[in-house]
């Protein structure tokens, strides 16, 4: 059993979002961090906090009819480590007072909340046993404080960086049961780190003796785990029922490959991969390469000085960025890869091409985007070419964009607000509630034109809108590029028919 072909990718997990560009301290999406797979104490999950104290994976492990199927479990995860400064009042060193900053080499350090990373291995322990003896293994992760002090070429004392860890106090349940033939397996980790009242109330506070980016790595000999996304028909139901709390299971590895799982707080495809082409971390897996590499490009010196402060791995995707030769950036610039069987010319229906397939079309309806041509022309030998249109209204693909099994088309549906039906055309006032997106917040109060009610596959509804003072709103009417509120979030102002209230 072995965990290293998980590693790259347990890694990208770990470090998701732990610095954002432009990589700054002072930026504000780095001053609000700590976002994925965050186990905190309980005490701070009982005096009302966000948090989630618990993290719970289970998943089906198939034995092998001969060899003894025995489990190997790592939990990873980043302790949180606050970096802080002070500046010496005198040469001895012996008084000291927060700073700013501080000059160390040439390099200013700026005060920080770095990482330390946490690897726990669990003893090896056979599948079949835990279903009798369920087994909880303790998990102690000691606190530290370290002080470095920063002295001048002449031995005088500049100041001090002081980093400080906060114990966390923890536990790792393991439970199996057999079912329909499988052995469920649940790991559960539970973060008791005690905290007191007052301070459990504070999330920062918190976050000190929290697991940050927690995941939880599976091997198994003698056996072979099911995929939660492609069970075999046999465990269906069993799989149906698995309980996975704050985090998600898949495969890594080859894809033929079925003895080591991943448990994200970031939900992934089995087996997933780091793109070969990609030369370093950028900690934003969301986001291209190549884009995000030429925007660091662009970074003011200042904006890169402050960079370079605040953490010593935004040092090196700077480093990494400014070093990248032309050839690694043609790399970055695109690669094609099938993610699934490609569609034979034969099957494209006759409606949609009489000849060989149009690339135009078939852009259309993967990706609906405007087309530029002439939607359904053909070139004939002699006559001049169709005259190109961009973005013409029938050139949106035939094929809906609600699911066809859908009760009701989004366009017909309807929904009754505060006792007034609303429905495709009803005006509306926003009105987001607390646990909106953020860019919600900033339609708080404008008027909105509703454009079609959708069901969501937990018969959630959304009442889709386009914000009637956006210049563009008819070209996001048109391309189907809507805010979906809940009704909760609506106001109606008038009726579809435009009845005023």
């Amino acid at each position: 059993m072995s965990f290293e072909v998980a590693e790259k990718v347990a890694d990208a997990v770990l470090y998701e979002g732990y610095l954002l560009y432009p990589y700054r301290a002072s930026s504000a999406k780095n001053q609000v961090r700590w976002q994925f797979g965050v186990v905190a104490p309980r005490d701070h999950c009982d005096a009302g906090g966000s948090e989630s104290w618990e993290m719970q994976t289970e998943c089906l492990v198939e034995p092998d009819p001969v060899d003894e199927p025995m489990l190997q479990v790592r939990v990873r995860f980043l302790h949180l480590q606050a970096r802080a400064v002070e500046e010496a009042l005198d040469p001895a060193g012996e008084r000291f007072r927060p700073a700013a900053s501080l000059q160390v080499d040439g390099d200013e350090v700026l005060p920080w909340e770095e990482a330390v990373e946490e690897r726990i291995d669990l003893a090896p322990l056979s599948v079949r046993t835990l279903p009798s003896t369920p087994s909880s293994v303790p998990l102690e992760v000691a606190g530290g404080h370290e002080i470095e002090v920063v002295r001048d070429p002449a031995g005088a004392v500049l100041g001090r960086i002081i980093r400080t860890r906060w114990p966390i106090t923890a536990a790792v349940h393991l439970h199996a049961e057999s079912v329909d033939g499988y052995l469920r397996l649940r790991v559960r980790i539970e973060n008791l780190s005690p905290l007191d009242g007052a301070v459990g109330q504070v999330r920062d506070a918190a976050l000190r003796h929290s697991l940050l980016s927690a995941h939880t790595l599976l091997a198994v000999s003698g056996g072979q785990f099911v995929s939660l996304l492609d069970p075999p028909p046999g465990a269906r139901e069993a799989t149906a029922l698995l309980d996975n709390r704050h985090t998600w299971p898949v495969l890594v590895g080859e894809p033929d490959r079925r003895d080591v799982m991943l448990s994200s707080p970031i939900i992934l495809y089995d087996h997933p991969q780091i793109a070969p082409e990609s030369p370093g971390d950028l900690f934003d897996s969301t986001e291209i390469d190549e884009i995000l590499t030429l925007r660091i490009l662009t970074l003011t010196d200042q904006e890169k000085q402050e960079a370079r402060a605040t953490d010593a791995r935004a040092r090196r995707i700077l480093e990494r960025s400014e070093a990248i030769p032309q050839e690694i950036f043609q790399r970055l610039h695109g690669a094609v890869r099938s993610i699934g069987p490609a569609a034979d010319a034969a099957s494209v229906t006759a409606d949609r091409v009489t000849a060989a397939p149009d690339p135009l079309h078939v852009l259309d309806t993967l990706d609906r985007l405007p087309v530029f041509g002439t939607p359904g022309a053909q070139h004939v030998p002699g006559e001049p070419d169709p005259v190109p249109v961009f973005g013409a209204p029938d050139s949106r693909p035939a094929t809906p964009y609600w699911e066809p099994e859908a009760r009701v088309p989004p366009d017909m549906a309807s929904v009754t607000i505060a006792g007034c039906e609303v429905a495709k055309g009803s005006r509306v006032v926003l009105r987001p509630g607390p646990r909106g997106d953020s860019m919600d917040m900033f339609l708080r109060g404008m008027e909105a034109r509703v454009e079609g009610v959708f069901e969501s596959v937990d018969d959630e509804t959304y009442v889709a809108v386009t914000v009637g003072n956006d210049p563009a709103s008819d070209l996001h009417s048109w391309y189907g590029r809507y805010f979906y509120f809940r009704p909760s979030e609506l106001e109606p102002l008038d009726s579809p028919m435009g009845s005023e209230r």
